[in-house]
């Protein structure tokens, strides 16, 4: 079943909502509204630099209210700040859902080469209560066609929607509260890292042309900011800030929005109200493949890379060898993207042609469980590096590409799932990125795992320039947490962190 989450998203406006969303949305009690002041002061009270400026404070201390001890869970992300705001937010007492938003809303600050708000991702969400497995796809949007006196169209932004969505299914702490780390990061500033420093000096040259992406990123006599660098972002701040006081729905349907079309017009990406207000995230059914007592999910379309990754993970099961995975992979995204029809045909399809993938845009990816089995792992993509390579002035975000308009294509967003149905019993998720190699990167360590490998050699294994983040727990979650480790690919500069607070 198809759930198409509507415009009613837009809770700080208080109109209807789906039944799903409702518990997301603020309430009138006189203790809401003062939590609600309070929140919105925590970002003037907050240190200006530092990891305080990035965990939302120190991190809580035995006997304090919300501290978690023992099995936090566990969080393996691509840019290592976001990943350690993950964990505070699972130290915090917050689910998977809440640690992945979080993550999600400070890569937009930490990594937005790769991801932000003007872009967009998919995500797999397990909750044990349910023993299902869900899609929240909110890709970048299409748009029909090139806008008139568009030089560099802008995708639709789907990121703070498809964060929205999933929160509302499995959230436990206040939206609002998850983006303070982001906006006080942007605001007061942060370290550049290493896998942020490696892509700004690759674009740093035709990114510098746009003046508020110089502003942001460039340092000294205009060279590109290196790693360990101070990096701040008002503007985003305060994007950020007008997101978390008045609602993910005013970047879609209301001031915020009016703002976008306007300055994206500068930014030559010329967005409109109209196509803000509808585009929405949805719930779709993963697809899932057995193995043995187990069942392991994949991204769906559009999110296609979840469906090359779940070919290449079939063509592994039946002894293919790992290039040849790839190019049944492969093969199969090229089918879909050229033909459409059901994924699962296409995955049993035996006449299908060689394709290669070409060049494919950059992505990135975290994966999140929580100390009750609650596994997240997502893809985000920006359909290029920085997307468009312009900011809409006066705001902070970086215009994502529009895929199939002119050379630019959807990036593979690839993520995968494994838990027994039988057991009720998370086993492990994978995200992947490095363009064309990222279904891979969560094919064959996946099945290499389930093989029998251990977690340490399957990360890594995938080929350049592919990049994985794992968690595994063999004994399965909840119930197994002795046996459960994050791991980040070695080759990158990302962070796994976790999974015990003492």
């Amino acid at each position: 079943m198809t759930t198409s989450l509507v415009p009613a998203i837009e809770v700080a406006r208080g109109r209807d909502m789906p039944a799903s969303l409702a518990r997301s949305a603020p309430s009138s009690h006189p203790s809401a509204r003062r939590r609600a002041a309070a929140l919105a002061l925590l970002p003037l009270l907050a240190a200006c630099g530092g990891m305080d400026a990035m965990t939302g404070g120190a991190t809580p201390q035995a006997g304090e209210e919300g501290f978690v001890r023992g099995f936090l869970g566990g969080v393996a992300a691509e840019e290592p700040r976001a990943a350690l705001i993950a964990r505070n937010v699972l130290s915090a007492g917050g689910s998977a859902a809440d640690a992945a938003v979080a993550a999600g809303f400070a890569l937009s600050v930490t990594l937005p080469s790769r991801a932000g708000l003007g872009g967009g991702g998919a995500c797999l969400l397990y909750v044990p209560s349910r023993n299902e497995v869900e899609a929240i796809v909110f890709p970048a949007g299409r748009r029909a066609a090139v806008p008139a006196g568009a030089d560099r169209p802008a995708a639709v932004p789907l990121m703070a929607r498809g964060l929205f969505a999933l929160h509302a299914r499995a959230g436990r702490r206040p939206f609002e509260e998850l983006i303070v780390p982001a906006e006080q990061a942007a605001r007061f500033g942060t370290e550049v890292s290493r896998a942020f420093a490696a892509d700004l000096a690759a674009v740093s040259g035709p990114l510098f042309a746009d003046p508020g992406a110089a502003a942001a990123f460039a340092g000294p006599g205009g060279q590109p900011l290196a790693s360990g660098a101070r990096m701040t972002q008002v503007d985003l701040g305060g994007t950020l800030a007008s997101l978390r006081t008045a609602g993910v729905g005013d970047l879609h349907q209301g001031a915020l929005a009016r703002r976008l079309e306007e300055t994206s017009r500068a930014a030559g990406g010329m967005l409109t109200v109209a196509e803000l207000r509808e585009a929405v995230p949805e719930v779709l059914p993963p697809l899932q493949l057995r193995a043995g007592n187990e069942l392991v999910s994949f991204l769906p379309p559009p999110a296609d890379g979840g469906l090359a990754a779940a070919a290449a993970f079939a063509a592994l099961q039946a002894g293919a060898a790992p290039d040849a995975a790839a190019a049944r992979g492969d093969a199969v995204a090229a089918a879909w993207r050229s033909r459409g029809g059901a994924p699962m045909t296409l995955l049993a399809a035996t006449d299908l042609p060689a394709a290669s993938p070409g060049l494919l845009p950059a992505s990135t990816g975290l994966t999140v469980v929580d100390r009750d089995g609650m596994a997240v792992t997502c893809a985000f993509s920006m359909n290029n590096l920085f997307g468009t390579g312009r900011m809409a002035p006066g705001t902070g975000i970086i215009l994502a590409a529009a895929p199939g308009l002119g050379q630019v294509r959807p990036a593979l967003l690839s993520a995968g799932l494994v838990h027994a149905p039988n057991l009720r019993g998370f086993r492990a998720a994978a995200a992947g990125s490095g363009q064309q190699a990222a279904p891979m990167a969560v094919a064959l360590p996946l099945a290499r795992l389930l093989g029998g490998s251990p977690a340490a050699g399957a990360v890594g294994s995938a080929a350049e320039p592919g990049r994985t983040q794992l968690m595994s727990c063999p004994r399965y979650l909840p119930g197994g947490e002795a046996s459960c480790v994050a791991l980040t690919d070695p080759r990158g500069a990302g962070l796994a962190v976790g999974a015990v607070d003492r």
